[in-house]
């Protein structure tokens, strides 16, 4: 049976969560089962010792998101990837969604509108600041879900091989490459504990001043100390 959408997921040192984000894609309704990818970089691979379901493809790989989901696509069956945090659960209408949104032969990629696991009014302020930002400029970033059209990822090359940066380099490939990036208005959340790690200002400034010197040229390489 032809698969035509893999889920692929990066993981390293995630094993007290991976099960429940497995349980809650295998919890969601699809009307073509899809493949689900946990691809490791930690060299203990700590994650994928405890994930549980014997129909999820377990691949080891070096360090690295972008060098991880290069991984997961080669082993992949299917015809669309969604590339997927660890800590990131889906809406129910999302895989029918990105389906859907695909049969447009002009559009090759999407993301969705993000949501924060959190009551905390000041997430709302967020998830506003994505929803403005990805309409203006029709650049997700991975932690909204990214998903492409296998034939169109391949074309470009698949992520490019940097320490950080490597979903906005994706987008903009994409767009250079004159592919149509959808924003599905489905939301898919995401887990508030980097936020409540770190602080709320200080990692929501980190990640603006590090985007805006890369899209200013600073190179990524430069710029991956700062990001823990």
């Amino acid at each position: 049976m032809n698969i035509e959408l893999s889920i692929i997921i990066p993981v390293y040192n995630e094993p007290d969560i991976i099960n429940e984000t497995i349980s809650h894609l295998n919890g969601l309704s699809f009307s073509r089962k899809p493949e689900i990818i946990i691809v490791d970089g930690h060299s203990s691979q700590n994650t994928l010792q405890v994930v549980k379901g014997r129909h999820v493809k377990k691949i080891p790989s070096a360090k690295g998101r972008g060098i991880q989901m290069n991984t997961g696509a080669k082993a992949a069956s299917g015809n669309i990837f969604l590339f997927l945090h660890a800590d990131t659960y889906l809406d129910e209408n999302a895989p029918e969604a990105i389906i859907k949104i695909l049969q447009d032969k002009n559009t090759v990629a999407g993301a969705f509108d993000l949501a924060i696991r959190s009551p905390k009014a000041i997430f709302r302020l967020t998830e506003k600041y994505v929803y403005i930002r990805s309409r203006l400029t029709h650049i997700p970033y991975g932690d909204q879900g990214i998903f492409i059209k296998r034939e169109f990822f391949e074309m470009l090359g698949g992520y490019p091989d940097m320490p950080l940066m490597e979903d906005v380099e994706l987008m903009r490939r994409v767009k250079k490459a004159g592919g149509k990036i959808a924003i599905i208005d489905t939301k898919i959340s995401t887990s508030p504990r980097r936020w409540e790690k770190e602080g709320f200002a200080f990692c929501t400034l980190r990640n603006l001043t590090l985007i805006s010197l890369y899209l200013l040229g600073v190179p990524a390489e430069k710029l991956y100390k700062y990001y823990p």
